[in-house]
C-alpha cells in the first residue's frame, strides 16, 4: 500500500471511529450543562482556543512560560507598538535568533537558530497557521518566498523542544507567523503610512463572526522608491501587494460534536528592482548606497498563491483531531547579473584591484560588447499536503497527560528553467547583445515526498513536567535532469537521479516549578536537516544532538529567561546558492564535526509599580552570545567555507553577540517606545584569530523610535522613525560585493480599529 494511501486510511479511521460509551456520556454531560449556562457570545466562541492551538507552535504567552525549553511569543501588541514591516527587526526581540540582513526592508531574510545557519532561511522550518510556507521545504528549503510580515497579528519562535512536533529542519528551531484571525464580531483596522524615499505602506482588514458563519478580507500593500542610488538614474525600489481571506464555519453550541472547518486564501505579488551585486570595500565607504551601472537591469518578480483547508472536530472534552490540507504554488524570475567577462560579479568585487578591467565596466566606465552575463533566474515551486494531529488528554498513573498523535504526508518540487543572457556596457549604458536559448543554463526538477509521524507526550506530576516524544521522517527525493539542450523536455537527454533518507528524531524535555515563580527547565533533542535530491553519495544529512538547561521567572511585572545551550553536530550541511555567493548549482556539501554553543537572556519589566507611576513603563531586553567551530580539517568548495577549513575555525556570519533592548511610556492619550539594536563583527569567511581584510563585517549599533498619538479612541497618528543615528554598516559581503543596512528614515502614518 502506498505512503498516501496508508495515510488517508488512518485520517478515515480518526475522523470515523466511533465514540466508546464513557465518551458519549462525557461529550453529552458536558455539552448540556453548557449550553444551558453560556450566553450567546460564548455558545459561538467555546471551541475556538482550541481551534487556534492547533496552529500554533508555543500556543500564546501564558503557554510559553510552561515549554519545557526556549519559546517566545510576540503578540498583536507588542508588534503594534513598534509597526515595523521588517520581520529582521520583528526578531531582534527574541534572544538565539542570529538575523543578516540583506536589501534593507527584510523581504528575503537570512534568519538562523543557535547557529544553524541563516542563508536564506534555509535551516529553520518556517510556518505560516502551523503549515509548512517555505517554497519547497523539503527539495528546496531556500525562502525565497517570506510571508508578509506586516499583515500578522502574531510571531512564534520555539528552539529545541519544537523538534519533535515540527520538521523536517530540526537543528535549529521553527519560526510560525500567525495571521490575522476571524474577528468574534463585526470589526477591523486600517492603516496608512507615507515615509522615506517615496513609501507608502497600507494595511486593511474587516471581518465577522454571526451564528456559525465567520469571514475576514485582507490586504497588505508596500511600496517603495528604495534607498539605493543607481549610476545614470533607475529604480531601486520595490512594489508589494498581498491578499488574504478567510471562511470559517462552526457547529452549533448544541451539537453533541464540536467542530470547525476554516478556508484561507492568500495571494502575494511582488515586483522590485533588486540586484545581488554590491559595492568594493573603497566604493561602500565613499558612498554605501551606490548601485553600480551593471545592475541597471536586475529585476525581481515573484508570485505566491496559497490555501489552506482546516478541520477541527472534538468528538469529547479529552480529546480533538486537526486536519489541514494546504497547497502553496510559488513563481519567480530574478534577472540578474551573473558574471562579467567570464569572472564571477562576486570575484571581481572582492578583489577589483586584480580584475580592474571588469570593475570599470561593472562601473559603467569601460565599454565592452556582450562581456556582461545576465541570468533570468526562473524557478517554479509547489508543496502540498495533508497532516492530521490529535490530542488528547487523560489523568492516569498519579498524572495528567497531553498525548499528540501527528501524521503528515507531504509533496514538493523546485523547478528550474534557467538562461543567460549577454548584455553590452556602452557609454555607461546597457543594451541587450544576445539570449541564449531557454533552458540552457539549468533544466532540471527537483522533488520530494515525505512521510512524517510523531507522538508526545506531557506529563505533569506534583511540580514535575516531563514531554518525551519522538519524531520520524521518510523521505524520496528525486532530480530529473533535462539537459541544457532540451527546452522541451522531451526527455532525449534525461538523468534521473533518485535518493532517500529515514531518520528516528528522539527528544526529550523536563520542567521543575520550584516555586509558583522559578521554573527550571532542560531538554536534549536529536537535530535533522535532510540532504536534497541529486545529492551524492559522499553527502549525508545533517545530524546533531541539541542540549540546553534554562530557568524563568515569572511575578507580577516582570518575566525572565536565562538558557544555555549546546549542540553537537555529526555533520553539518552547506548549501551552495547565489545569495550565499557560490555559482547557485544548489549542491549540499559536509562540513562534518561542529560545536555550537552559547548563552540566551531575556528580561520584560515594568518599572510603572516601583515609580509609583499611573504610566506604563515597559523594558525588554534580548540577549544572545553564541560561538561555533569546526572540529576538523577539510578542503571545500562551499563559498563560506572555501578553500580551506581547519579544525578550531569559527563558523561564518555567526556574530558572538547580540543585544536589543526597548523602553517605553505609555499614558491613555500617547505612547513611545525606543529599541536600540547591537550586533558585534562577525566572520564572513571560516576563520580564526584576527579577521583577515575583506573577511568581516563590522560592529553595528542603530536606534528605532516609534511614538502613537491618540486622536479619537478608536484613531491614532503614528510616527517613526528607524536607524536614527543613520549609523553606516556593513550588513553582509555576500553574494557579491558589501551591502549595507538601511540608512535613517522616517514615516508618518494614521491607523484606525473599528
Amino acid at each position: 500500500m502506498s505512503r498516501l494511501a496508508l495515510l488517508f486510511s488512518f485520517l478515515l479511521f480518526l475522523t470515523t471511529a466511533p465514540l466508546s460509551a464513557q465518551d458519549s456520556a462525557t461529550t453529552e454531560s458536558s455539552d448540556s450543562s453548557e449550553t444551558a449556562a453560556a450566553e450567546p457570545d460564548e455558545e459561538k466562541t467555546r471551541t475556538l482556543p482550541q481551534f487556534f492551538e492547533s496552529l500554533m507552535v508555543v500556543g500564546g504567552e501564558a503557554e510559553a512560560a510552561l515549554v519545557p525549553g526556549s519559546a517566545h511569543y510576540l503578540g498583536s501588541e507588542e508588534l503594534q507598538r513598534h509597526e515595523y514591516t521588517d520581520i529582521n527587526r520583528m526578531l531582534r526581540q527574541v534572544p538565539g535568533v542570529i538575523i543578516i540582513e540583506e536589501e534593507g526592508y527584510g523581504l528575503r531574510p537570512n534568519i538562523g537558530m543557535r547557529g544553524s545557519g541563516t542563508e536564506r532561511s534555509a535551516k529553520i522550518t518556517l510556518l505560516e497557521d502551523g503549515i509548512l510556507i517555505a517554497p519547497a521545504p523539503y527539495s528546496a528549503p531556500a525562502a525565497y518566498y517570506f510571508p508578509t510580515p506586516g499583515r500578522m497579528e502574531a510571531i512564534e519562535v520555539r528552539k529545541g523542544s519544537s523538534a519533535i512536533r515540527q520538521g523536517p529542519l530540526t537543528t535549529g528551531g521553527a519560526l510560525n507567523l500567525i495571521s490575522t484571525s476571524i474577528p468574534y464580531d463585526f470589526g477591523g483596522r486600517f492603516e496608512a503610512e507615507i515615509g522615506t524615499d517615496s513609501t507608502y505602506r497600507a494595511h486593511a482588514s474587516v471581518g465577522d463572526s454571526a451564528g456559525r458563519f465567520g469571514w475576514l478580507i485582507e490586504t497588505y500593500q508596500l511600496k517603495t522608491d528604495g534607498f539605493k542610488e543607481l549610476d545614470g538614474g533607475g529604480g531601486t525600489g520595490f512594489d508589494l501587494r498581498d491578499y488574504m481571506g478567510k471562511l470559517r464555519w462552526g457547529s452549533d453550541s448544541s451539537a453533541p460534536v464540536q467542530q470547525i472547518l476554516e478556508l484561507k486564501l492568500g495571494m502575494t505579488e511582488q515586483g522590485g528592482d533588486e540586484t545581488y551585486l554590491g559595492l568594493s570595500e573603497q566604493d561602500f565607504f565613499a558612498n554605501p548606497t551606490r548601485r553600480y551601472r551593471a545592475s541597471a537591469s536586475d529585476r525581481i518578480d515573484t508570485e505566491h498563491e496559497q490555501i489552506q483547508l482546516r478541520h477541527f472536530i472534538a468528538p469529547s472534552a479529552n480529546w480533538d483531531i486537526t486536519t489541514s490540507v494546504y497547497r502553496n504554488d510559488f513563481f519567480r524570475n530574478w534577472h540578474k547579473l551573473d558574471s562579467v567577462g567570464g569572472v564571477g560579479a562576486g570575484a571581481i568585487l572582492a578583489d577589483p584591484e586584480l580584475y580592474s578591467q571588469q570593475m570599470a565596466i561593472i562601473r559603467g566606465e569601460a565599454n565592452a560588447d556582450g562581456a556582461l552575463t545576465i541570468r533570468n533566474n526562473r524557478r517554479d515551486y509547489y508543496g502540498q499536503g495533508i497532516q492530521s494531529v490529535v490530542g488528547a488528554r487523560s489523568n492516569f498513573g498519579g498524572a495528567t497527560h497531553s498525548l499528540e498523535l501527528g501524521l503528515r504526508y507531504h509533496e514538493d518540487a523546485e523547478d528550474r528553467f534557467q538562461e543567460d543572457e549577454r548584455w553590452s556596457m556602452q557609454g555607461g549604458r546597457m543594451s541587450l547583445f544576445n539570449m541564449n536559448a531557454p533552458g540552457s543554463n539549468a533544466n532540471r526538477i527537483g522533488s520530494a515526498a515525505a512521510l512524517a509521524f510523531f507522538v508526545q507526550d506531557e506529563i505533569v506530576f506534583g511540580r514535575w513536567s516531563v514531554t518525551p516524544g519522538v519524531r520520524f521522517e521518510s523521505i524520496d527525493f528525486t532530480r530529473r535532469d533535462y539537459g541544457r539542450n532540451d527546452p522541451a523536455r522531451t526527455g532525449a537527454n534525461l538523468v534521473e537521479q533518485t535518493n532517500s533518507v529515514e531518520e528516528w528524531i528522539p527528544g526529550i524535555g523536563m520542567t521543575f516549578r520550584a516555586t509558583d515563580r522559578i521554573a527550571l527547565f532542560t531538554g536534549v533533542h536529536r537535530g535533522f536537516a535532510p540532504p536534497g535530491p541529486g545529492t551524492s553519495d559522499e553527502t549525508r544529512p545533517e545530524e546533531s544532538m541539541n542540549y540546553e538547561a534554562g530557568f524563568r521567572l515569572t511575578e507580577a511585572g516582570t518575566a525572565a529567561q536565562v538558557v544555555g545551550f549546546f549542540s553537537d553536530y555529526q555533520n553539518l550541511l552547506g548549501r551552495d546558492t547565489l545569495s550565499s555567493g557560490g555559482p547557485g548549482s544548489g549542491d549540499l556539501f559536509n562540513g562534518g564535526e561542529v560545536t555550537v554553543w552559547g548563552l540566551e537572556a531575556s528580561v520584560d519589566h515594568d518599572f510603572a509599580p516601583a515609580l509609583r507611576s499611573s504610566a506604563s513603563i515597559p523594558l525588554r531586553i534580548a540577549l544572545t552570545h553564541t560561538r561555533g567551530e569546526f572540529e576538523t580539517s577539510f578542503e571545500t568548495e562551499f563559498e563560506d567555507w572555501a578553500p580551506q577549513v581547519d579544525k578550531g575555525d569559527e563558523l561564518p556570519y555567526l556574530p558572538e553577540n547580540q543585544i536589543a533592548a526597548t523602553i517605553g511610556y505609555i499614558v491613555p492619550r500617547w505612547s513611545g517606545h525606543l529599541t536600540a539594536a547591537y550586533t558585534s563583527s562577525m566572520r564572513t569567511v571560516a576563520g580564526q584569530g584576527d579577521f583577515a581584510p575583506g573577511t568581516g563585517t563590522g560592529s553595528a549599533l542603530t536606534f528605532d523610535a516609534t511614538a502613537k498619538i491618540v486622536i479619537r479612541p478608536e484613531m491614532r497618528l503614528v510616527l517613526s522613525g528607524r536607524n536614527l543615528s543613520d549609523e553606516i554598516y556593513i550588513a553582509a559581503r555576500r553574494p557579491a560585493g558589501l551591502r549595507p543596512g538601511l540608512p535613517r528614515s522616517f514615516g508618518l502614518g494614521i491607523e484606525w480599529i473599528f
